[in-house]
Formats: structure tokens, sequence, C-alpha cells
């Protein structure tokens, strides 16, 4: 019987790991990748992150490097690698979940190698799950190259022609200025895309942000509601750049495709030979097999990432308590407080 099993050993689930270790708690993670950091590992080969190493790092080890500089999805991996050599968490690796019930006060959890009980259990597997494809997807002919974000690595794997990416956030942004200096790129946004600089006054606007108290502005704030209401801004000017020397070409959001072609919301066609759909995920836990965790949307219920389940948590949803709820920046803030709750339901 261990006291907490965490579900996930990404930056999540090393946070709550972190503080379940200050507390000396008989713990253990699972996660079904080979290594450590291995969901970092298959991002495409460019990415950087926008937030700095300052605002980059887990609980308890800093980000080497310039503080206000930019890590490379490598940095990460070996961040994540080095915070698990630091600390020693007690990680079961290659083993996926296949079950979590309720039974007799305890959670009894399957997975394809084992069986656990504990007393808690907090699902750490984050918001990135299952690529989010459109439907109408499955209408375009066979000979055109489709990729979801998560599947593209670089240029190479894409076929003769041209390409458009599907989808204005950050990512679908980076990967929409690497593909322009190639060939001929496209971009479907559903909104005109807004640009903020990722250095001001030769600090990062993280800096700023955490100055000016929106890092720490929660999900249920006027300026929390409001920042989500809004989305994200894209960090940098590089695709302002490319729309502006026509590199990148910007189209509405997509409504249908037919064949060859893609149909926009003015109404207009283009025929494509590649597409990246850079969508987003579905969050889905199949495994999760306790009545009451979600809503009637399929959307956790939770306060702060406490479940109404009794002993069941969550970390790493996107807002679940702050903006960075879901990334390095913010992971540290929700696991002190999970951990906390643990120990407060314990004792």
């Amino acid at each position: 019987m261990y006291d907490t099993i965490v579900i996930g050993a990404g930056q999540a689930g090393l946070a709550i790991g972190y503080y379940l270790k200050k507390r000396n708690k008989a713990f253990l993670l699972i996660d079904k990748g080979s290594e450590v950091g291995e969901s970092w590992r298959e991002r495409y080969d460019s990415l950087v992150l926008f937030t700095p190493r300052i605002y980059s790092a887990l609980p308890g080890l800093p980000f080497h490097g310039d503080e206000h500089g930019f890590p490379t999805k490598d940095e990460v991996v070996a961040y994540l690698t080095k915070y698990v050599e630091t600390f020693h968490f007690p990680i079961r690796l290659n083993e996926e979940v296949k079950a979590i019930s309720k039974v007799d006060n305890a959670f009894l959890i399957k997975t394809n190698r084992d069986e656990y009980r504990a007393k808690n259990v907090v699902v750490a597997t984050g918001p990135f799950q299952t690529p989010n494809l459109p439907g109408f997807s499955t209408n375009l002919a066979t000979t055109i190259k489709q990729l979801h974000s998560s599947q593209y690595k670089n240029p190479k794997q894409l076929g003769d022609g041209n390409v458009i990416v599907v989808g204005g956030g950050n990512s679908g942004a980076q990967i929409a200025v690497e593909l322009s200096k190639e060939r001929e790129t496209y971009l479907a946004v559903s909104k005109h895309p807004s640009y903020l600089p990722l250095v001001f006054l030769r600090k990062s606007i993280f800096w700023w942000f955490d100055k000016v108290g929106i890092l720490k502005a929660t999900n249920h704030s006027l300026l929390g509601r409001l920042i989500q209401k809004k989305g994200d801004p894209l960090f940098g000017y590089e695709l302002k750049r490319a729309i502006k020397n026509n590199e990148v070409k910007l189209k509405q959001r997509v409504i249908s495709a037919k064949k060859n072609e893609l149909v926009f919301e003015d109404n207009t066609t283009l025929k494509v030979n590649n597409i990246i759909w850079a969508t987003g995920f579905i969050t889905e836990f199949p495994w999760l097999q306790i009545e009451g965790v979600f809503d009637q949307k399929g959307k956790v219920i939770h306060n702060r990432g406490v479940s109404s389940i009794e002993g069941l948590y969550f970390i790493g949803l996107p807002w679940q308590y702050r903006r960075g709820s879901a990334l390095l920046q913010g992971v540290g803030y929700d696991a002190e407080y999970i951990v906390t709750m643990i120990n407060e339901k314990n004792s």
C-alpha cells in the first residue's frame, strides 16, 4: 500500500514527487514512456520554449544557463533527466495504466505489468494526450501528407509541393516559419494573430508578466478570465515578419475539405500537398473508472486540482489554477498545494 501513486513522470509528476519526498511519503511515479522527458524528445526538432530558463525550472533545481534565455527541447530533456538524478525519485517506466478504480477507501491501479494499491492518486498525464483532428480530415485524398503537430519533427517528413499549417498557436507559428524557408507555406487561423515580444528592455516578457501580476492571476479572477477569453498571443515577431514578406500566407479558418482542397471560412479554397494540423489535443482519461470524476461535458470536476473524489487529484491541466498550470513555469505552485492537501487529508 503506497501513500500516493502519481500517474505520469513528466514535469507535473516530477514536481509532485519533489514535494512528496520532502514530506517523506511512500510514493511511486508510473509512466508509459521508456525514459524521462520522452514527450519532449518527441516534439519537433527546432522547438524553442517561449518561457525563459528562469520560468522553466521545477522546484528545488535552477535551470542552468542565461536565466532570460530560451531553452531548446533538448535542454528541457537534459534538465528533467538531471532533476530525477538529483532527487532520486522512485519511477517505473514502460508501464502504462490500464485501469484505476476505488476499492475499500483505496485506489487499485492496474498497469500492463502489475497492480498497485494507494491511499491517494495524482493524475499528472497533462493535457497533451490525443491529437485533436477535424473529422473532415478523412475526406482528403490519400496522396496528401497529413501530420498532427505532435508527429511533426522536421521538413524532411513532407512530400513535394506546398504546405499549410492549420492552427494559430505558438507551435503552429514556429512550424510555419520553419517551413516557409524552403517551400510555399500557408497558415490557417481562426482569428488574426496578436504578438508580444519575447524580450522587452533586455528582460523576458515573462519577467514583466511576473512583476505586474499576470503570472499570479488565478483562473476565476477578473484578469484570469479576461486572459482565458482572449487566448495566448504569439511570442516573438518571426511570424509577423514572414507574413509581411509574403513568406507565410494567412488564410481564414478551415471549415471543410474535399479530395485535395481545403475550404475556408470566406469560401475560398486551396489545393494542398501537405498539411500540419496544429489543432491541439483532446484530454482523455479512459482508464479512470470512477464515477463522479467528470462533468457532462467530460471535463474534470476539481478545485485547484482537488477532485470531487476523496484522494484523487489532478495536476497539469490548462488553467488548473493559473495560466502556467500546464507549463513548466507553473506546475510547481500547483504541486505544492496538492501535496499540502494530501498531507492535511491524511493527518
